[in-house]
């Protein structure tokens, strides 16, 4: 079984004359992402490693939740910044098959439509749920039967989780 967590970086900020790649996590960026770093090692989730956009908002999000993760190896990738879903797919398709469960640190609309493009299985609600928003700070969690990483197609996973910020705390909601 392998495990592919999709994670969406925690609320940035726009601070004027900042590059998108520079922009950083606001105040409440900063508080929603190790609650749910929390979460995802409550549900018993421990990825064996983590690809992480360049992106300064990505990497201030792995660094607030990979602690509590059991602090899994990194690799930057740079083709996931902002990219759509079929480049998040290829590079998950090019981890290494000794990596169980991956988490993947990105950017909407690519990451929302990989989940979507992804789940074929699980509960309906969940899936309409997650079909309609993927907010910041906010992951899923989608099972697979592939011998490899690069053997995951569309509609071959189950979604076991889909977890927003608001369902942990609702003042983490906005």
């Amino acid at each position: 079984m392998r495990r592919l967590i999709l994670l969406r970086h925690a609320k940035s900020d726009r601070p004027a004359g900042v590059r998108d790649l520079e922009r950083p996590l606001n105040k409440r960026g900063k508080r929603a992402a190790p609650v749910v770093g929390e979460r995802i090692a409550g549900e018993g989730l421990r990825p064996d490693l983590a690809l992480v956009s360049p992106s300064q908002r990505t990497r201030e999000t792995w660094a607030a939740i990979k602690g509590a993760l059991g602090d899994p190896p990194e690799k930057t990738v740079p083709e996931i910044y902002e990219a759509a879903a079929g480049d998040i797919l290829g590079a998950i398709r090019a981890a290494p098959d000794g990596a169980g469960t991956l988490i993947v640190v990105g950017h909407n609309p690519g990451l929302g439509d990989l989940a979507v493009t992804l789940a074929g299985e699980g509960p309906r609600g969940l899936r309409a749920l997650l079909a309609s928003e993927f907010p910041t700070a906010a992951f899923a969690v989608l099972a697979f039967e592939a011998e490899s990483w690069g053997a995951i197609k569309a509609g071959q996973g189950r979604l076991e989780h889909f977890v927003r910020p608001r369902d942990i705390d609702p003042d983490l909601a906005g």
